[in-house]
C-alpha cells in the first residue's frame, strides 16, 4: 500500500527529516509521503506507542523514533542528540506536534493557557533552535512550521490563536536570521482538516466541525493528504527561493471568513487529493 505522492520518486533520497507529532494525524501522513520520497525519517512525539507503530506501517526498521515532550529543553535536545548521532546532519524538520482545546477566554485557566503555548509556540521554537545549532548553521536545510490562521482572532480558542500568531512571526524572523546559513523557514497554515484529530474535541465542537465547510468556499474538508504536499513542496528544491510565507492550505476559508454580500453557492466542483492508502475518515464527520 504504497503513497502515491505527485512528487518524483527519490526526491529527498538520503535526506533526514525530523517529523514532530509524527504518531498520529497529520504528522503520520507527512512521514508516509516523505517515506516514499526516499527520507531517511525521524519520528519525535510525546507517546512511544504511536510512534513505533507509524514506523511498523512504514516497513522502514532504519527509521528513528523518539518519544519527548517538546516543551521541555532539555528533552528536545536529547532528542536532536539522537537524531545527530543516528542521522548525522539534519537536512529537514517539520513542526508539527501541537495540541488545543475549545473554551472561551474567561474559562482558560493559567495553567490552559501555558499548555497550549507551549505546546503551539515553545515547542517550534526550541526543535527549530536546536537543529538550527546542531546541524542547519552549518549544512543548511529547510524548516516548514504546521501552524493556524489567527489573522481575525480565534473566538473560542483564544490561547490557540495567541500561540500560532507568535508560532508564525517566529517563522518570519527566522526566516530573515538564518537565511545567510542556507536555511529557509516556512509555515502551513491548514484549514478545517479532516484528520484523526477532529475526533479528541468534546461533543460540544462537534456540530461546528461537521458545518464548517458551508462557510469554505470549496465547500469540502481538507485531506491529510493536501496539507503533506504541502509541506513536502516547501521542503523540496521547488521552493528554493520561498521563505517566511505562511501558506494557506483552507479551501479559501479565510477569505470568506467575515460577513459580506456574496454566499458561495453549494456545489461538488472540487475534487479532494488523497495519495494516503491508510486514511480514515474522522468519525465526527461521519454522521
Amino acid at each position: 500500500m504504497h503513497y502515491h505522492s505527485i512528487f518524483r520518486p527519490g526526491l529527498f533520497e538520503d535526506q533526514t527529516i525530523i517529523v514532530t507529532g509524527g504518531g498520529s494525524g497529520l504528522g503520520r501522513c507527512t512521514a508516509h509521503e516523505l517515506k516514499s520520497l526516499g527520507a531517511r525519517l525521524a519520528l519525535v512525539g510525546r507517546t512511544q506507542e504511536k510512534l513505533d507503530r507509524v514506523k511498523e506501517e512504514l516497513a522502514d526498521p532504519d527509521a528513528f523514533t523518539f518519544a519527548a515532550d517538546l516543551r521541555e529543553e532539555d528533552q528536545v535536545k536529547a532528542a536532536v542528540d539522537g537524531v545527530i548521532k543516528w542521522g548525522g546532519r539534519i537536512d529537514g524538520l517539520v513542526n508539527n506536534a501541537g495540541g488545543q482545546f475549545p473554551a472561551p477566554l474567561r474559562d482558560i485557566s493559567l495553567n490552559g493557557w501555558n499548555a497550549v503555548i507551549r505546546n503551539n509556540m515553545t515547542a517550534t521554537f526550541l526543535m527549530s533552535k536546536e537543529v538550527y545549532l546542531r546541524s542547519m548553521e552549518r549544512h543548511g536545510g529547510a524548516i516548514v512550521n504546521v501552524g493556524a490562521d489567527f489573522e481575525l482572532g480565534m473566538p473560542g480558542m483564544g490561547h490557540n490563536g495567541a500561540a500560532r500568531a507568535g508560532q508564525t512571526n517566529f517563522t518570519y524572523t527566522a526566516s530573515v536570521e538564518w537565511a545567510h546559513s542556507g536555511v529557509r523557514v516556512n509555515s502551513v497554515i491548514p484549514g478545517f482538516i479532516a484528520s484523526s484529530g477532529l475526533d479528541r474535541y468534546p461533543e460540544r465542537a462537534h456540530d461546528v466541525l461537521r458545518n464548517v465547510k458551508g462557510k469554505v468556499p470549496l465547500k469540502r474538508h481538507g485531506t491529510e493528504s493536501e496539507i503533506a504536499g504541502a509541506i513536502v513542496y516547501l521542503l523540496s528544491p521547488a521552493a528554493a527561493y520561498v521563505t517566511g510565507i505562511g501558506l494557506r492550505v483552507d479551501g479559501g476559508l479565510h477569505n470568506n471568513a467575515k460577513s459580506n454580500f456574496y454566499e458561495v453557492p453549494d456545489h461538488e466542483r472540487s475534487k479532494p487529493f488523497n495519495g494516503f492508502p491508510l486514511y480514515r475518515v474522522p468519525d465526527v464527520l461521519k454522521k
